[in-house]
């Protein structure tokens, strides 16, 4: 769709054109700068569309316009023809693209934001990544986070080991926030060992927008795949709402709290893996122990009839009846406070055990953990055999309940795993929780 033949005019007579950037003085004496975007499907045609430098966009219809500025005039940058296998100079670091948040930009004929950047593109964007690695590019999906399932967690899996095996320094695995901790925690598991860091990332603001966050979280994420003595899953992001530190979450440990900020992430129960400071380029360990650099070794495949279902007042038993009646093979129950359910649910909850399905509790407090011994209803979900999750909170769980049933049914070897820590998942003694560092 076009600007109609008033601002088509207007634009021509101070020689702008789409995605120049430019200076608008309205009639009433105000100036705004921006980019010129091209006119959306759905829209005034008389509503000049222009990007401010805040990264939201402002509409100005032609007749308030007084005079434009032309700041730069948009030119298409040059392309090389073919990509090379690998780009920049240094240790290796395999970018494994998922999709999400950073791989997207906004499509201005929806104003929806799509993941559509290719991983070369990224790399024309982030030059200064060449000067500390040499970067391999894997395009592994493209998909919204929410996409993401145990059958992906595989194909992930598989190409992370496979860029191990190569010889990869790093590998860093771009990924969509809404459900990057689930995928971490789910890769901590598949590898108990490992000889580079897994480090993903992602970013809460789309590539193309001046105020996003995945330029620094990506430079920080591959300077961890490098440089970090720690072997694990792990997941780079945002220490706070600014520029300048970007804090190293364990995946099994990390969990997004807020919906938009840039420093969405948090540890829970525990503190990070380290910190990066963006100015020195350094990384600060944090963790008073962690997987060392060693052998990888790749344990693959995920259970996807596993269920995660979150306990509220009014819950009916039936919504377990259901998982057990389609032939879950596991549930984890978010609970109440030390995690306990109601009656009603209680019964089913023995049901399923009865039935060799293994059941884990969780809290939804976020913080604290599990402690099925204080009130009278977690003893009686003890007694049926329900496994508690400790401080684990729940979506480690359920990607550790996935992991495990790929291996075993057998209802003894699934609790014994599940209580076990395999990944600085569990901890004898939770760390308290400083409310100072809580999301606002």
């Amino acid at each position: 769709m076009s600007y109609s033949s008033k601002v088509n005019a207007k634009l021509g007579e101070f020689g702008a054109s789409i995605f120049s950037r430019v200076k608008i003085y309205t009639n009433d004496g105000e100036s705004i700068e921006g980019i010129i975007l091209p006119r959306p499907d759905i829209g005034d045609a008389d509503v000049l569309l222009l990007k401010h430098e805040n990264g939201y966009n402002v509409g100005i219809h032609i007749d308030e316009i007084k005079d434009i500025e032309v700041k730069e005039i948009y030119s298409p940058p040059a392309r090389m023809e073919g990509i090379p296998k690998s780009m920049g100079a240094g240790p290796r670091s395999i970018l494994v693209a998922t999709g999400g948040t950073i791989m997207s930009k906004v499509d201005y004929v929806t104003g929806a934001v799509y993941p559509s950047f290719s991983l070369e593109e990224l790399y024309d964007m982030y030059p200064e990544l060449r000067n500390i690695a040499s970067i391999e590019l894997l395009n592994l999906f493209s998909i919204f986070s929410e996409d993401m399932n145990p059958i992906r967690w595989s194909e992930m899996g598989d190409a992370i080991y496979k860029a191990i095996q190569s010889g990869a320094e790093g590998v860093v695995v771009l990924h969509g926030t809404d459900t990057m901790h689930y995928s971490a925690a789910a890769i901590a598991f598949a590898f108990p060992s490992s000889s580079a860091p897994i480090v993903f990332t992602g970013s809460q603001r789309s590539s193309d927008r001046p105020s996003s966050d995945s330029f620094e979280n990506m430079y920080a994420a591959v300077l961890a795949s490098i440089k970090a003595p720690f072997a694990e899953s792990i997941i780079a992001m945002h220490s706070t709402s600014s520029d300048g530190e970007v804090s190293l979450h364990r995946g099994v440990r990390a969990r997004k709290m807020h919906s938009s900020r840039r420093d969405a992430f948090l540890s829970i129960n525990s503190s990070p893996i380290g910190l990066i400071n963006m100015d020195k380029k350094e990384i600060q360990v944090l963790a008073s122990s962690f997987k060392a650099r060693g052998e990888v070794r790749y344990e693959a495949g995920f259970d996807d009839k596993v269920a995660l279902v979150k306990y509220y007042p009014g819950m009916r038993g039936e919504i377990i009846d259901y998982l057990v009646d389609k032939g879950y093979h596991g549930i984890v129950v978010e609970g109440t406070g030390f995690g306990h359910v109601s009656e009603a649910v209680r019964d089913s909850i023995g049901r399923a055990i009865g039935m060799k399905i293994p059941v884990v509790i969780t809290t939804q407090t976020i913080y604290g953990r599990v402690n099925l011994n204080v009130y009278r209803r977690g003893v009686e979900l003890s007694k049926l055999g329900v496994i508690p999750g400790g401080d684990m909170h729940s979506e480690t769980a359920y990607a550790k309940l996935s992991w495990i049933l790929h291996r075993t049914r057998d209802m003894e070897e699934v609790r014994k795993l599940m209580m076990m820590p395999l990944a600085f998942e569990l901890s004898n003694r939770t760390e308290p929780f400083n409310y100072c560092k809580g999301v606002s």
